[in-house]
């Protein structure tokens, strides 16, 4: 592993120096002033994000193509014996906050209706940790906890905890269980509101617990739901196709020091109480207390303790909801971006390995690298009007790096869209190679399009954090709802009037040289209407109707999938083949514990 780390660390540093060197050179003529090396600077940040990504994307399909079996070259481990009955005691945790309830209980019937179906339920709990602030929810969310126990509880016991404070947020609640009852468990899966995992998925991850005892966090694959909305179809689709190339390279050479997500995955609980307490961060201001991106910090505390950390990049079995619409997916990164800029407070923790640092400093980069980027695209501009009597871009070398930075840039989705075109059944569960292409073209110009809008909103955020402006951590939107006009306004103004100056600028120039950055100005300009317009069932609908950026789970859905009874499903034709089974086990009632 350490030959893996060193020879990626040295092609990512060779490529650093090669781009910087190469816009160096682009900027050559005329010297270098102030508005250089700002350039230069900006660029310089946004580089290990766009060099890794390429990196992952190179290494994840060759490894796709070339290993017979992808998924064990990259996680190395124990599968399991599939015959052996389960031993271990794994508490199921759903964690909640003011969540549509009716939609949770669907989610958690169609599980444990699963787990009953296969006989697979033995030694499971589920805990529904409810942090909800509203008092009338929590009178619903104790109703179906009562149901879920009557129909399921001889064969799954089913607690139900309300917190009225939410100390700690999500990670104080999932610790809140540990203090209470995880000396009653060896593992825990996490669940969020919107998560589904077949059972078997969750039987699988809990052999492989069993099979590795220094094995103390694996992390499923979770893939998109079909979705209503045309915004989450075409952002799904993108996540899809990027995905599986980047994880499966990431885990190459980040190997038993992966990632967690904070949800869809198996803990072992007794290290994870001993090691993985987040205490708040001392201080003042937005970037103090509780730390709201808990998961990575978790992970890392759990690899320096001696376990591995891994994910398994298999995609099937482990599912969630995507954001709905645009403002929705701004203020989950928001919450994220403030999350994330808290790891520079744990840069310096005693004993964490290299791999892991390196990690909390990529997060940071993540969502500082926006900022970078955006003084870029507004420095070059400035640079060309106050050039005086000279071009100030090399136009050989520009060419070479634009393409260059395009290429990795999309690099993840087109190595994963190569991978499916290869393979037949991949190709059918995509709806062919023509749609696989098309479809990747069309997400790449709007993902190209919201960049933008997505950089601006961090950097204002981010801006605004300096002045002690925080995010919150209230319930997420996740049914779907047409933007009201207002609201978008509201929240997208400062992308259009980017757009404005933008497109002003470009109307002065040859076409045939600001061409390229056309929908970076567009997707700004049009940031407004084009978040509201993609909210609406109507165009997600006939975005299916199209054929376009469909997903495998609705050309042929899984029987978990279907039992979801999901809106989109329902609309295109699809219905669950049988009802879930009725009631098992009437008279039992869940254990109810009070705050």
């Amino acid at each position: 592993m350490t030959g893996r780390r060193l020879l990626f660390l040295t092609i990512a540093v060779l490529a650093f120096v090669a781009l910087a060197g190469l816009m160096t050179a682009t900027l050559s003529p005329g010297g270098f002033g102030a508005l250089d090396v700002f350039i230069l600077m900006c660029f310089i940040v946004t580089l290990p994000w766009t060099i890794i990504g390429f990196l992952n994307a190179v290494i994840g399909l060759s490894i796709m193509r070339l290993a017979k079996d992808p998924v064990q070259a990259v996680c190395p481990i124990a599968p399991g014996n599939r015959s052996a009955p389960l031993t271990s005691k794994t508490a199921l945790l759903s964690c909640i906050r003011d969540e549509d309830v009716d939609r949770i209980e669907i989610n958690l019937n169609t599980m444990l209706a699963d787990l009953a179906d296969e006989g697979t339920a033995t030694g499971m709990s589920l805990y529904i940790l409810s942090d909800t602030s509203r008092d009338d929810v929590a009178h619903l969310e104790k109703r179906m906890a009562e149901r879920l126990a009557r129909k399921w509880g001889m064969q799954v016991p089913v607690t139900y905890r309300r917190r009225t404070d939410n100390v700690g947020f999500k990670a104080g609640n999932v610790m809140d269980f540990c203090d209470r009852w995880g000396a009653n468990h060896d593992y825990a899966i996490v669940l969020d509101a919107d998560s589904v995992m077949s059972a078997e998925t969750l039987v699988d991850l809990i052999r492989k617990m069993d099979a590795n005892p220094k094995l103390g966090i694996l992390q499923s694959l979770a893939v998109g739901l079909p979705a209503e909305s045309a915004f989450t179809r075409i952002f799904q689709f993108g996540m899809r196709l990027g995905m599986r190339s980047y994880t499966i390279g990431s885990a190459w050479w980040q190997g038993d020091c992966g990632p967690y997500w904070g949800h869809n995955a198996i803990l072992r609980i007794k290290p994870f109480m001993d090691h993985c307490q987040l205490p708040p961060l001392p201080g003042k201001g937005p970037l103090s207390g509780p730390i709201l991106s808990h998961d990575q910090v978790e992970a890392v505390l759990m690899r320096r303790a001696g376990f591995d950390v891994r994910v398994l990049p298999i995609e099937s079995g482990s599912y969630e909801e995507n954001p709905p619409h645009l403002l929705e997916f701004i203020r989950r990164d928001l919450r994220w971006c403030q999350g994330n800029l808290q790891y520079k407070r744990l840069l310096f923790l005693p004993g964490l390995k290299p791999v892991s640092r390196v990690q909390l400093i990529l997060a940071m980069l993540m969502f500082m690298s926006s900022p970078a980027w955006l003084g870029f695209m507004v420095g070059a501009p400035l640079l060309g009007l106050t050039a005086d009597g000279y071009a100030p871009f090399r136009a050989d070398t520009g060419a070479i790096l634009f393409f260059t930075v395009l290429t990795m840039v999309f690099a993840p989705k087109i190595a994963t869209m190569l991978d499916i075109a290869s393979r037949k059944q991949a190709r059918k569960g995509f709806g062919g190679s023509a749609r696989v292409v098309l479809s990747t073209t069309g997400e790449i110009i709007y993902s190209a399009m919201l960049a933008p809008v997505m950089a601006i909103a961090h950097s204002l955020f981010i801006g605004g954090l300096v002045f002690g402006r925080a995010t919150g951590w209230g319930a997420q939107a996740r049914g779907l709802e047409k933007l009201p006009l207002r609201l978008a306004a509201s929240k997208l103004w400062p992308q259009t009037l980017f757009g404005v100056f933008a497109i002003s600028w470009i109307a002065t120039q040859p076409i045939g040289f600001v061409w390229p950055v056309l929908p970076l100005a567009l997707g700004t300009l049009f940031a407004i209407p084009l978040a509201i317009a993609t909210s609406t069932k109507s165009l997600g609908q006939a975005a299916y109707r199209s054929t376009f950026w469909r997903i495998p789970e609705e050309n042929t859905p899984p029987p978990v999938v279907l039992a979801l009874t999901l809106p989109m499903m329902t609309a295109i034709g699809h219905t669950a083949p049988v009802p879930v089974p009725a009631a098992l086990d009437a008279g039992v009632e869940p254990v109810a514990v009070e705050a």
